[in-house]
């Protein structure tokens, strides 16, 4: 689909009662011209809670309510309450330190739709809480997972609805279809979670790398004592120090000696002793090539293997492997070697805005690995410069976020009593449908590459060279 022009901006419905946007960092700030073009609603009725005053400034321009206020578990209650007294309305939460379960409970008790791009806790658990198997994405998930059982149906609430995860889970979709299609196999698309398990399954898929390539840059140089990301710092900076997790194949034949794995739930993943920022695997993106990215724990590393398990989840018949593997911009890898060396946080954060950055791309996308064609890369290679024309106050990162935020709201409204659900559930092709105007080039990309390739000969390593795509070869030493 050709890029939007602002006479071709679709209007998908209309939103009845509050739009509520909870936090207005620069995924807040990118996802509200995207609420403003797509949507029919009464602007009176947009609300943005956000602690930061200097929020009042911009919202006044745009005409739309600034409610000052940090949602805390005292107050959350009576604060949505009063905004949703209609019993209708949309609660979108772009926020950190806010409870993603208490606040998707409340606005199902209420009758409002919901959409989050995270599972977020309480401000505290990150740094509070002294049990790593506690921090991790899995118990979070967990949480949800729990609630969805004992109130099944009902309003939709959207978990986990970014770029990654979000937007990656239609991605897999989209590269299965490719990879059937390009190995003379059956095209008929899967009709649900099962037909979709034993796709991947039937294609030989051994993992999924969500890889990830950030070059964005500006001309200034990183001052010390700051980190500077292309996204939020604090998010970042949160899940950075949780604890490295993946989802665990059955093709694995060895695990690192820090792993741990869990005896309730789905079952799906593992975690490592050690924090996902300084984790290091092997991957691909096109535009690098092979390169080293962070195994920083992501909600949709769990929810993919998860989804694509055959089997009895304890003793599963097939399940991939699936973990992110992030290379972020250059000041951001300064930024995390600063604070990791120091054992202190910087005190300043800066995220590039979209008008200082002067070069670069987000290169976003999974790589299908272990098949008969060895690996696929499909996904969004989307550069700032791009963002720029398509949509205002966002860089490429943040229009990926963004973007998959509207695709969610979208089918929030058209499927509106879906109950708790995350995107590997959702419909893929009208998720994209909605997205894909900004996302740039959105491509498929096969290597011959594997983890074995390009090492260092001059230091021999514990490697497994019966299968290239053993995570004992992708586990950089």
């Amino acid at each position: 689909m050709a890029a939007l022009t602002h006479q071709t901006y679709p209007t998908y419905g209309r939103i009845d009662g509050p739009i509520v946007i909870i936090g207005f960092g620069s995924i807040g700030k990118g996802t509200l011209p995207l609420i403003e073009r797509h949507f029919d609603y009464d602007a009176s009725k947009l609300v943005v809670i956000d602690p930061n005053p200097d929020t009042h400034n911009f919202l006044s321009q745009h005409g739309h309510r600034h409610l000052q206020v940090a949602l805390t578990p005292d107050n959350y209650r009576d604060v949505l309450s009063g905004i949703f007294s209609e019993g209708q309305g949309f609660c979108v939460n772009l926020s950190v330190d806010t409870s993603s379960l208490d606040i998707m409970v409340l606005c199902r008790e209420l009758g409002v739709l919901y959409i989050d791009t995270v599972t977020e806790p309480w401000a505290g658990f990150y740094f509070g809480t002294e049990e790593n198997a506690a921090r991790t994405n899995y118990a979070l998930r967990e949480t949800v997972r729990a609630e969805r059982a004992r109130h099944p149906g009902g309003p939709t609430a959207i978990s986990c609805c970014g770029a990654n995860p979000g937007m990656v889970s239609w991605f897999v979709k989209e590269a299965l279809m490719t990879l059937a299609a390009d190995t003379g196999r059956d095209t008929t698309e899967p009709v649900d979670r099962d037909g979709w398990a034993r796709l991947m399954q039937a294609l030989g898929v051994k993992g999924v790398h969500v890889a990830e390539r950030d070059t964005q840059a500006r001309r200034q140089p990183r001052p010390r004592g700051t980190f500077v990301n292309t996204w939020s710092v604090e998010g970042f900076i949160s899940e950075g120090f949780q604890p490295a997790e993946l989802g665990w194949g059955t093709h694995e034949n060895w695990r690192p000696d820090n792993a741990h794995s869990y005896d309730e739930g789905c079952q799906a993943a593992i975690w490592l002793d050690r924090p996902g920022a300084i984790t290091r695997v092997h991957t691909w993106c096109p535009t690098p090539g092979p390169q080293f990215g962070l195994l920083v724990t992501h909600n949709e590393a769990i929810s993919i293997s998860d989804y694509y398990t055959v089997g009895d989840p304890a003793a599963p018949e097939y399940r991939p492997t699936c973990h992110y593997a992030y290379h972020p911009s250059d000041d951001a890898i300064l930024s995390l070697y600063e604070m990791f060396g120091s054992g202190r946080q910087q005190t300043q954060h800066e995220i590039l805005d979209a008008d200082e950055i002067v070069e670069g791309v987000d290169e976003l996308g999974v790589l299908l690995y272990g098949h008969d064609r060895n690996a696929l890369w499909y996904g969004s290679r989307l550069s700032t410069a791009e963002a720029r024309r398509l949509a205002p106050y966002q860089n490429a990162t943040g229009l990926q976020v963004t973007s998959a935020v509207l695709a969610g709201m979208v089918w929030a409204l058209e499927n509106p009593r879906a109950g708790i659900v995350e995107t590997d559930e959702m419909d893929h092709k009208r998720c994209l449908e909605v997205q894909r105007p900004y996302l740039g080039p959105v491509e498929a990309h096969y290597t011959d590459w594997t983890p074995l390739q390009d090492r260092w000969q001059q230091f021999p390593e514990d490697i497994d060279e019966s299968d290239p795509w053993q995570f004992r070869n992708v586990l950089a030493s």
